[in-house]
């Protein structure tokens, strides 16, 4: 499998599991993911982003999301997209 850089963990609220991911690459709905960092290490599907509280179905690199992650992940950690 290949993996892309497409972002980085800006911030991770606990209590509702939902990461700030900075991107520089796009990413939509259904997109696989993978999530790394010093103690993370996890993949997902991307069930749905927000941007600014709005549900998006992509989002354009510079953009910021907000996403529920299925681990908890930390500052920093590196995103990824995965191509089957």
């Amino acid at each position: 499998m290949e993996e892309k850089p497409i972002g980085k963990v800006t911030h991770y609220f606990d209590k509702i599991q939902v990461a700030a991911i900075e991107l520089s690459d796009a990413l939509f709905v259904g997109d696989k993911i993978h999530v790394k960092g010093n103690d993370t290490d996890f993949e997902q599907t991307v069930d749905s982003m927000q941007i600014e509280h709005e549900s998006v179905e992509k989002a354009e690199a510079g953009k910021t999301v907000g996403m529920k992650l299925s681990e908890p992940a930390k500052e920093n950690d590196l995103v990824y997209k995965v191509a089957e």
